[in-house]
């Protein structure tokens, strides 16, 4: 049986932060309930379509899914199990805001089958949190911590985010440290992007422009305390004990975020809800992003054209060839630590890695940004620190 992973998109927020560009958005009740009716029936139509493959992972994603009514997270979690074969042990995920959790709501969690929480932090300083627009304290999070450990939550990640506005290396240390302190059992690190269409490109769009040429900036760190504070968070995750996994993930032995290990080694992901993405036998559907069309699509789920998994609420469906797969086989298995393997290249696409990428691999190599030992091949540490460049060298002409 193959292995799925699923996730479900509720792109409900109190209000968005200022830095977000994600697909969320305020909503009444009466239109929650309704998409969560939607989500229902997306549930039900796919159900049978995907009776040949076993759910290894289960990803409640937002906005902010933890602001939606508990006993609504508890059906779409009865409507996961009802629908679809869950293997016993799945990691199944909710993200969560410090400033929308309480007791109840982690006992109903809980009580759902939800089994890891995804904890969105970002700063342990209140003035950061200010600027970010978010709506919660560091005290509400360290409650919400808490309570979680006590009703039993054993895996709980915690997002931090570095390289804000007037935030130097101290301030961010600050933050990795008294979240240390708490053991998590995961943490993601990541860096400030500024997206168009937010508050934050309007004010700092120029300033992003000049860090990425590595000039001097006014508000934004410039390229080089960009690179101290990661690389010096990277050394106090390190010295408590959590291991780097993947460019952005940090987790204790045996705590690696499942769902998204998945996504990085290509597994089969079914998407639910509005704008969410699937990757089935190499065909990457994608759901209408507008709520109207979604809800009224939902009423009347079925399936259009020869596709077997597309239905009406698709507004895409590409296929993925061969080239395309090996592409993603790279770029997105380099983003782990322990990168690809020669024997899994070749097991996928039944020739050897080296009768495709030999030249690029020995250039980066001669360049000492990619390492290959004992049948594997990853970044190295330098080539960490150059991602993006290293992982657009294996795209193919």
């Amino acid at each position: 049986m193959k292995n799925l992973e699923i996730y479900i998109h509720t792109p409900f927020c109190v209000k968005k932060c200022e830095y977000c560009d994600f697909l969320s958005f305020p909503a009444d009740d009466a239109t929650q309930l309704r998409y969560v009716k939607g989500l229902m029936a997306e549930m039900i139509f796919y159900g049978p379509l995907m009776r040949d493959y076993q759910v290894s992972t289960v990803y409640i994603g937002g906005g902010t899914p933890s602001w939606l009514n508990e006993e609504w997270t508890a059906a779409l979690m009865e409507g996961i199990f009802e629908c679809f074969n869950v293997a016993e042990d799945a990691e199944i995920s909710i993200e969560c805001n410090p400033g929308t959790l309480s007791r109840d709501k982690l006992l109903c969690y809980r009580d759902a089958g939800i089994n890891r929480l995804s904890i969105g932090l970002q700063s342990a300083n209140a003035d950061e949190l200010m600027l970010l627009g978010r709506i919660h304290t560091f005290e509400q999070f360290v409650t919400n911590y808490e309570v979680a450990r006590n009703v039993g939550f054993k895996n709980i990640n915690v997002d931090l985010m570095y390289g804000l506005p007037q935030q130097k290396k101290e301030h961010y240390l600050k933050t990795v440290n008294k979240i240390t302190r708490l053991q998590p059992d995961h943490i993601s690190a990541y860096s400030l992007i500024v997206e168009k269409g937010t508050p934050f490109y309007e004010k700092y769009k120029f300033d992003m422009v000049r860090q990425e040429a590595g000039m001097r900036t006014e508000f934004l760190p410039n390229e080089d305390e960009l690179y101290d504070m990661e690389m010096a968070g990277r050394e106090v995750l390190k010295e408590a004990g959590y291991r780097q996994y993947e460019i952005s993930n940090y987790a204790q032995k045996g705590m690696e975020c499942r769902h998204n290990i998945g996504y990085w080694t290509r597994e089969n992901y079914l998407g639910l809800g509005i704008g969410a993405a699937s990757l089935i036998e190499n065909v990457r559907y994608t759901n209408t992003s507008d709520i109207d069309d979604y809800l009224s699509g939902c009423r009347n789920i079925h399936d259009v054209g020869e596709e077997i998994f597309k239905s009406n609420l698709h507004v895409s469906a590409d296929v993925i060839d061969k080239k395309g797969q090996m592409e993603e086989f790279m770029f997105l298995g380099l983003r782990m630590n322990e990168g690809v393997t020669r024997e899994n290249f070749e097991k996928a696409f039944g020739i050897s890695i080296d009768a495709i990428y030999k030249d690029t691999m020995d250039s980066l190599k001669s360049q000492e940004l990619l390492v290959a030992k004992g049948g594997h091949i990853y970044l190295s540490e330098r080539g960490r620190d150059v991602a993006n460049y290293v992982m657009a060298q294996f795209l193919l002409g």
